[in-house]
């Protein structure tokens, strides 16, 4: 048996996100800044490549852990169904919308992949889409995502619901338009 590096993008992603974070470590928290989004928009090329490098950066191991196994469980049934072009191509919207978003309706920064654990949550469930009928699986997992996240928007914690409900709603695009376009 051989092992096939089965989901590219998802791979790499995951990879990168992981030795990101354990570099950040071993450096004392020196790297972490590049793969966080501000608060403040300028064209300085730090701030250009943190609106897609924040969705790399994660604040703690089980921050890392939490989204890489969604990742890993989610990413490849998508880059499976859509390819890796498009896998990817999704991943860096989703960020960079999630970073605009942020920076100009929030004060506080952002970085984590939790915005792509949700785009791919929402998008994995229209992986079945037929003949333009929208998923009454889509319909419910949109329901229960949509109300958890609103539900926990009321509590103070270090936790970006608006990256979330963005993630959610740029995978619901995508999976409504490719599904359309797959059918």
């Amino acid at each position: 048996m051989k092992i096939s590096y089965n989901a590219p993008v998802i791979l790499t992603f995951a990879l990168i996100c992981t030795v990101v974070f354990f570099a950040d470590q071993f450096t004392g928290g020196n790297i972490m800044p590049y793969f966080a989004v501000g608060t403040t928009f300028s064209a300085h090329p730090v701030v250009l490549f943190s609106m897609f490098s924040h969705v790399i950066g994660h604040g703690s191991i089980d921050h890392l852990l939490g989204n890489m196994t969604f990742i890993l469980l989610l990413g490849p049934i998508v880059e499976e169904k859509y390819g890796s072009g498009k896998t990817l191509f999704m991943i860096g919207i989703t960020a960079l919308i999630t970073a605009i978003i942020n920076m100009a309706f929030f004060s506080t920064g952002l970085l984590g992949a939790s915005g792509i654990v949700f785009m791919l949550i929402l998008l994995v469930s229209f992986t079945n889409m037929k003949d333009g009928k929208i998923p009454l699986t889509f319909i419910l997992v949109a329901l229960l995502f949509v109300g958890k996240e609103v539900i926990h928007t009321f509590q103070e914690d270090q936790v970006s619901q608006a990256a979330h409900i963005i993630g959610g709603i740029c995978g619901s695009v995508f999976g409504f338009l490719l599904g359309r376009n797959n059918s």
